[in-house]
């Protein structure tokens, strides 16, 4: 018979499991949020390095203007500076859109037959070998002094990418895999929709991820050529008048634009394709 007076089983366990419980949380809470605090922290630490070595050292604004200045003018001129955001921003949506236009029906194409493979896969090596900045002035004359331009050499940086992903991941399906869906009467489409794309969904969203990313470098290269707005026009003409901290200011902004929209991406994966294992190669 258990004494009136003797501590319960779930008295003495209670104060133990609060503490285990409590630790776990905590250890979940700093697993999640480190993902955030050690690239914010670290970031906010190279920002104070900068501004004492430029404070410290005296370096002229004209070679490397401080954080602090770079904020307030480009602060000063918000306006100006956000209309030029959203047009770089349009001009790397349109190039990204194009590119996954372009190079899913090329991708599969590659993966389709050998004979296709080798005619179509020189010529898109060709097109990464020519620069394209030197492309850039042909393609105002082809297309006109307008945002088409711009466009397409954002997808030409951004599509080839994404193109040998596709082909990379339709081609990753292990051949007894596949030699057994051929077993059951496996048509060539549902091979394609069933076993070959689920397989590649990885390899797709490393390449988006690629491509998103080269559309901003894409974008700023058809402005440096021809634009009269946009972050990379910003650029020429704040180092034209030697205004560094507003150009600076600029690539912040470009740089903050990238790191947004690759994260979109893989925000995107995480939500339609949570089996997807992409993510672990940044994961780090």
């Amino acid at each position: 018979m258990t004494s009136k007076n003797a501590p319960s089983t779930s008295a003495i366990s209670s104060p133990a499991s609060n503490k285990s419980g409590l630790a776990y949380q905590l250890r979940r809470i700093w697993h999640v949020g480190q993902d955030v605090v050690l690239p914010v922290g670290t970031f906010i630490a190279l920002l104070l390095f900068w501004e004492f070595c430029v404070r410290v050292f005296e370096i002229p604004i004209y070679l490397l203007p401080a954080p602090s200045l770079i904020y307030a003018e480009t602060a000063a001129e918000w306006s100006i500076v956000w209309g030029h955001t959203m047009a770089t921003l349009v001009t790397v949506l349109l190039g990204f859109g194009l590119s996954i236009i372009i190079s899913l029906p090329l991708g599969f194409a590659l993966t389709s037959s050998r004979h296709v493979s080798n005619a179509i896969y020189p010529l898109l090596v060709l097109t990464q070998s020519i620069p394209k900045v030197a492309l850039a002035p042909i393609l105002v004359i082809a297309l006109g002094a307008n945002e088409l331009p711009r466009v397409a050499v954002t997808f030409l940086v951004a599509f080839f990418p994404l193109v040998i992903a596709i082909a990379t991941g339709l081609l990753s399906v292990p051949a007894d895999l596949i030699e057994l869906s051929r077993s059951y009467k496996t048509n060539r489409l549902q091979e394609l929709l069933r076993i070959r794309v689920p397989y590649a969904i990885p390899f797709i969203f490393s390449g988006l991820k690629a491509a998103i990313a080269l559309a901003v470098v894409g974008a700023v290269v058809g402005e440096f050529v021809t634009s009269d707005r946009g972050l990379g026009y910003l650029i020429q003409t704040s180092t034209a008048f030697f205004r560094m901290p507003l150009a600076f200011g600029a690539m912040v902004l470009l740089s903050i634009m990238g790191i947004v929209l690759f994260q979109i991406v893989g925000i995107a994966e995480r939500i339609l394709f949570p089996w997807s294992s992409s993510k672990q190669v940044f994961a780090g």
